[in-house]
């Protein structure tokens, strides 16, 4: 018999605040945490706006001297991990950290650090590169430092599947205790890709929003007839997962049960999703039976819903493809509209979202929804977060490559 597993702890860095409570008030409120570049000069670029994290002092969360040694994506790691420790109220003195892992993953890794050795290559040469240059790029030292700076020897791996990782990251965890390998867990997602390499690649993709740069509170609008790309965002993501029984025993206060994951493929194109949603409505369907819930037992989705017409219009399909009959009385929004989209960490910072959903019975909004499109006319709980008795929620992530991923939370009963 399988483990059952909850979520105990919940660390939140994100543009619309640090640590789950501020971020989570404004979530709710719809406040906006898109503005202009501040990371760089974006004044010649095609995109100039990103949902940055403001306000980040990594010494609040870090020696100062291990700070410097590592990249932004893994501070912003290390970051989301003590918040979720410390939410968690885990004493992990008091632990078998044998038994404590982690699993987080980063969609492209140490952009920043990579830009800046470059340019120290080519300008100075190859004697003047930073002995930390590897350390510091790799996308699994996010997960290793989280492992390193609070003694955790657990299960450690790094998945990377671009805009899928923190949900596939949460997903494995999930299955790394039910199958009995650990009593705990740290998972999720962690992104800082706000540099001029990846600005630039994505908007040469024409995957970005260029045509708010002078409005960027209303450039994020999934779902919305007049949506025009994403918007790139970071920050980190990451939740304490336990078995029940070790949650039980510590007294621990519980968000959510884990009931449900599904994971496939699309196999079609490297950056475009099937059509019509196909095998993302698979992904759902196979969360749905790992979870043993029937559609219209789930009140809310919480959407991959990047801004862009193809990800949304499939989206809207694959889900009207598995609620069936039942799709008029489910809930959809995109907080994207708010954080713009966190790559990697989109699946982490949203299963947060959707895990205090459960909890509460608050369904955050998609903000900028003003003008609908044909065919996508689901309850995208448009501009105004909404009080709903949530049984159950599903969180999307489908990443470029193919990746897809869901995961089915649920309210915890005994």
């Amino acid at each position: 018999m399988s483990n059952r597993v909850v979520i105990t702890g919940l660390g939140a860095i994100t543009p619309v605040g640090i640590g789950k409570d501020e971020f989570w008030k404004n979530l709710l409120e719809g406040k906006n945490g898109i503005e202009k570049i501040t990371r760089f000069d974006a004044s010649e670029y095609g995109a100039q706006i990103a949902g940055e994290v403001k306000d980040f002092d990594p010494t609040a969360f870090i020696d100062k001297k291990e700070a410097k040694r590592m990249d932004r994506y893994a501070q912003f790691a290390v970051a989301a991990a003590k918040l979720a420790i410390e939410d968690a109220k885990i004493d992990l003195e008091k632990e078998d950290c044998d038994r404590i892992g982690t699993y987080i993953g980063a969609g492209i890794g140490g952009i920043e650090t990579m830009h800046s050795q470059y340019e120290k290559l080519f300008a100075k040469g190859p004697s003047r590169i930073s002995p930390f240059f590897i350390p510091m790029m790799i996308a699994n030292l996010a997960t290793g430092h989280v492992a390193i700076q609070f003694g955790l020897h657990g299960p450690s791996e790094c998945v990377v599947t671009a805009c899928a990782t923190g949900t596939n990251c949460i997903g494995d965890a999930f299955r790394v205790i039910q199958r009995g390998d650990a009593d705990a867990m740290l998972a999720g997602g962690t992104e800082a890709c706000i540099s001029e390499a990846a600005v630039a690649g994505f908007a040469a993709m024409k995957a970005l929003c260029m045509d708010h740069n002078d409005d960027p509170a209303h450039a994020s609008r999934p779902f919305d007839k007049n949506r025009s790309g994403f918007v790139m965002g970071e920050g980190a993501g990451i939740v304490m997962l336990e078995s029940l029984e070790h949650a039980k025993a510590r007294g621990a206060h519980i968000y959510a049960e884990v009931v449900g994951y599904g994971a496939n493929s699309d196999a079609y194109h490297m950056t475009s999703p099937a059509p019509h949603g196909t095998y993302q409505a698979k992904c759902m369907q196979l969360a749905l039976d790992d979870a043993g819930l029937k559609a219209d037992e789930v009140d809310y989705v919480n959407a991959h819903g990047t801004s862009t017409h193809l990800n949304d219009e499939g989206e809207s399909e694959a889900i009207k493809a598995v609620w069936g009959e039942a799709a008029k009385n489910v809930s959809v929004s995109s907080i994207k509209s708010m954080t713009g989209h966190l790559l990697g960490a989109a699946g982490g910072v949203e299963a947060i979202a959707t895990a205090l959903t459960v909890e509460n019975d608050m369904m955050p909004p998609t903000m900028n929804y003003e003008t609908p499109d044909e065919g996508l006319d689901l309850d995208y709980v448009p501009n105004k977060a909404k009080a709903k008795t949530v049984r159950a929620a599903m969180s999307n992530s489908f990443g470029f490559g193919g990746h897809n991923a869901c995961l089915v939370l649920k309210k915890y009963a005994e």
